[in-house]
This record gives structure tokens, C-alpha cells and sequence, in this order.
């Protein structure tokens, strides 16, 4: 039996992107910001100094640095069981992150094979029959079963099926084993 295929997401899916931003800008300023006072804004708006969040981005060492995202890891070591699993990435944007964002991905999902896993530009080329993401314009792009992985940028999307968190991405896929709903 072919196994179907989930490509899944990095940064505000498999880490927790949105508590690395606000950890580097309290650091930085001393400022703490509650989680709770960036829900609905742009990821690039969240914090009050608008350069911060690109500024990070290039900076070395920060997608090294992620926090792995709550139930991440058992989810997804578990899916792998009843799918093919493609960790999938749009890290040419910051080329920087390339490097770090592989050393990141053998630490914390080591079963994950390097031939499963596709840094690339555009996402639209990736051919999978789901993708989690958390991003609107990599959903469009995507011809399979696209699902909204919830974080604080993206609440007030509503076009595609959302998933809450790890938890919530188990119970959408044994559900899907169990009643073969998508064809």
C-alpha cells in the first residue's frame, strides 16, 4: 500500500517561531511582550520596532535557536508510521538559515531523512497530498489538501482548515486513517 504524503512546514509549525521573536526582542530591549498582544498582527508588524523581526531573521544562530513546537516531535515520529513525511521550507528567502535550519532538523527530528526534506522558494512546486502550514500565500500555491496551522499572524484567516496545534494535526490524521475521507 502507497502511504499518502504530508509535507510539513518549519518556522510557526514545527518551531515555535512566535515565542522565539518575542524571547530575542526582550533580550534585546528589555521589553517583555505578552504572547496574547500579537495575536492577529503581520508576523513583520508583531513587534514595536518594525525592523526587528527581519533583523532577526538574518542575524546567525537564530533559526539554530528555535524552540521545537509543544508535541512536535512524538506527532509527527508518530505520523511517519501511516505516512510519508516531507519537512518542507521556504529558506531561500534567508539563505543564512539553510544550514542552520538542516543542523535543527537532526536534532530534534533525526528520523526525519535528509532526502525528505526540501528547502525551496516557492511551495507551489511541492506535490504532496497535505500541507501544514502557517502561511496563507504557501497554501494558495498548494494544489493538495492545504491546512492553517494556527499562530498569532494568521487568526484571522479562515479559507483553509485550521489546525489549533500538534494535538489537534493527531486527531485530523487518525481520523483521516480511519475514514479515508480524502480521496
Amino acid at each position: 500500500m502507497i502511504k499518502k504524503t504530508i509535507s510539513i512546514d518549519m518556522d510557526g509549525v514545527l518551531a515555535d517561531i512566535q515565542r522565539h521573536y518575542l524571547s530575542h526582542y526582550f533580550e534585546e530591549t528589555g521589553i517583555r511582550i505578552n504572547e496574547n498582544d500579537i495575536v492577529g498582527l503581520k508576523e513583520a508588524d508583531c513587534l514595536p520596532d518594525q525592523t526587528a523581526v527581519l533583523r532577526y531573521l538574518h542575524r546567525p544562530g537564530f533559526f539554530r535557536s528555535i524552540p521545537v513546537a509543544q508535541d512536535a516531535q512524538d506527532v509527527v515520529k508518530e505520523l511517519q508510521n501511516y505516512y510519508e513525511i516531507f519537512v518542507v521550507s521556504a529558506a531561500m528567502e534567508f539563505p543564512n538559515s539553510l544550514l542552520e535550519k538542516r543542523e535543527w532538523l537532526q536534532e530534534y527530528f533525526p528520523f526525519i531523512s535528509w532526502k525528505n526534506i526540501v528547502f525551496c522558494g516557492n511551495k507551489g512546486i511541492i506535490d504532496t497530498d497535505f500541507l501544514i502550514d502557517d502561511h496563507l500565500k504557501n497554501l494558495d500555491s498548494f494544489s493538495g489538501k492545504g491546512l492553517m496551522f494556527n499562530t498569532f499572524h494568521n487568526v484571522n484567516e479562515h479559507r483553509f482548515e485550521r489546525l489549533k496545534n500538534w494535538t489537534d494535526a493527531h486527531r485530523f490524521f487518525v481520523a483521516d486513517l480511519q475514514n479515508k475521507t480524502f480521496n
